[in-house]
Formats: structure tokens, C-alpha cells, sequence
């Protein structure tokens, strides 16, 4: 049992019990006499502690009985109701007392927090265990979430030195493609020149007389397309058969394959592993047929 919800609903029953006799005696006592006045308001306290009793009784073994607390909460509205019109017809304090009227109804509510309370309650191992999972899972989502931003550190390092690689060589690449510009024009320069031929004229002569020499940059463009060499014709079943017999009748010895496939390819012909084979397999099936 938790003090923390049984100890306010004790004190609150207590008080509204004691609060319904008090004023079921002050408002009945003058009427039927104080005797009759207790009986009545220890009638009202006493069913609601009865049913509050089982109740608890029913909430100890597990159980809850739908009946019971209807009567429960029945006794708690009587008792309201009893303050109530006391407080209306009370011609002094009239407020007071209808300011206390929802006490019976505030203790049976207690109750009702305290027997959910009860119901939902854990014990130190399983709360412990609880606490355990949840730890875990702390955990794990700490460790993913820094798994995370590890990779994507590292992935933007990576970023940034293959950024700055590609920079580094687009760089080169202008640098290069700009000094080759620079080179193709001085070189275009001199060949436009009007002194060149003449220069040029000078220094050839003593080789070949009255020629003038041609002297052209480099052209970088599409070249013409090679003839493709013609393939060697492959041989028919028929022909690569007679030179496989060939073959195998020179020595006039039984020859195995990779010998009759070696002295194929040493005489020059060109043929398929598999068509050769195939061959080989046919004219040695004539020749023992035969």
C-alpha cells in the first residue's frame, strides 16, 4: 500500500464521516431527537465504509465488483446531498457549509486514485529492469546518433579534398592549355613572318638548290580510316577433314589429339578447338570403322 495515495484519501474520509454526522445531528437533532440524528448519520457513514471496506477487500484479491462500488459511490452522493441542504436551508454560514458539501465525493475519489495507483503499480525489479531498458535505448540512439556524424565528417572531408583535387587540376589544365595557346601562336607568328621563307631558302640551298621548302604546323584532325584485313576463309567439314587425315596418316601411328592440334596449327591452318575436334573425332571413327 502507497502512503502517497492512501494517507489523503484516509484523512479525507475521515473528515467527510465525521463532517456528515456533525451535520446530520445539527439539522435532524431538533427535529427527531439526537438519538435518531446519530443512528441516521452513522447509517450514511457506515454503508459507505462498509462498500469502501469490500471494495478494498475485492481490489486485494484482483477483483472489482460493478454492483459494490455503485452502492459505494451512492452512500458518497447521499452524504453531499445531506450537506447540501443543510447548507441551503442553514440560516447562518449557508457558504461554509456548501463549500465543505463535495467533501464525501472528493474522499471516494481518492479512493479511486489509489486503487488505480494499485493497479498499475511495479515492483523495485521490474521498475529497475524498465529503467535498464530505457537506459539501453539511450544508449544505442547516443551511439547512433555519434556514428552519424562521425560518417558525415568524414564524408564532407572527403568532399572537400576531392574538391579541391578537381580544383587543383582544372587549375594545371588551364595553366597548360594556356601555355600551349601561347606556344601555337608564337609558332604561327613566325611562320606568317615575312623573313622566314627567306631564312629558311638561306639554310636549305646548300642542300637543295632552288627549292623552296614548305614549312606547315602540324595538323591534329581526323585521320583516314585503315582497310580492314580481310579474314582467311574458313575451311568446310570436308576440306578440314581430308587435312586431318592427313595428318594422322603420316606417320601412319595412332597420334593424340594434342599432337594432331599442334602439327594443325604448325602447317599453317586455322580452325576452331571445337570444329577441330569434332574432326578429329570423325575421320578417327572412318578409320576404325574401316
Amino acid at each position: 500500500m502507497n502512503v502517497k495515495t492512501v494517507l489523503p484519501a484516509v484523512a479525507m474520509t475521515a473528515v467527510s464521516m465525521v463532517l456528515t454526522l456533525a451535520v446530520v445531528v445539527m439539522w435532524l437533532g431538533p427535529a427527531v431527537g439526537i438519538p435518531v440524528a446519530l443512528v441516521v448519520g452513522l447509517g450514511i457513514d457506515g454503508g459507505w465504509l462498509a462498500t469502501l471496506a469490500y471494495e478494498r477487500r475485492l481490489a486485494a484479491q484482483g477483483d472489482h465488483n460493478r454492483v459494490v462500488t455503485a452502492v459505494g459511490w451512492a452512500f458518497g452522493f447521499i452524504a453531499s446531498g445531506v450537506l447540501i441542504a443543510h447548507a441551503v436551508t442553514a440560516e447562518h454560514s449557508a457558504g461554509a457549509w456548501l463549500a465543505v458539501a463535495w467533501l464525501p465525493i472528493a474522499a471516494k475519489a481518492l479512493w479511486l486514485v489509489h486503487s488505480l495507483w494499485e493497479r498499475t503499480a511495479l515492483t523495485p525489479v521490474a521498475l529497475d529492469a524498465i529503467r535498464g531498458i530505457q537506459q539501453e535505448a539511450r544508449d544505442e540512439a547516443a551511439v547512433a546518433r555519434a556514428r552519424l556524424r562521425a560518417e558525415a565528417a568524414t564524408e564532407e572531408t572527403r568532399l572537400t579534398a576531392v574538391t579541391e583535387a578537381g580544383a587543383r587540376v582544372a587549375r594545371v589544365q588551364a595553366k597548360t592549355a594556356a601555355t600551349l595557346a601561347g606556344a601555337w601562336s608564337t609558332l604561327e607568328t613566325a611562320r606568317q613572318g615575312d623573313g622566314t621563307n627567306r631564312a629558311l631558302t638561306c639554310v636549305t640551298e646548300r642542300v637543295t638548290p632552288a627549292s623552296q621548302p614548305m614549312w606547315k604546323l602540324p595538323v591534329w584532325g581526323p585521320s583516314e580510316p585503315v582497310p580492314a584485313i580481310d579474314a582467311v576463309p574458313s575451311l568446310t567439314n570436308d576440306e578440314l577433314d581430308a587435312i586431318v587425315a592427313d595428318i594422322l596418316n603420316a606417320d601412319g601411328t595412332a597420334m593424340p589429339y594434342r599432337e594432331l592440334s599442334a602439327r594443325f596449327r604448325a602447317l599453317g591452318h586455322s580452325a576452331g578447338e571445337t570444329r577441330l575436334r569434332a574432326s578429329f573425332g570423325r575421320v578417327t571413327r572412318k578409320e576404325t570403322a574401316a
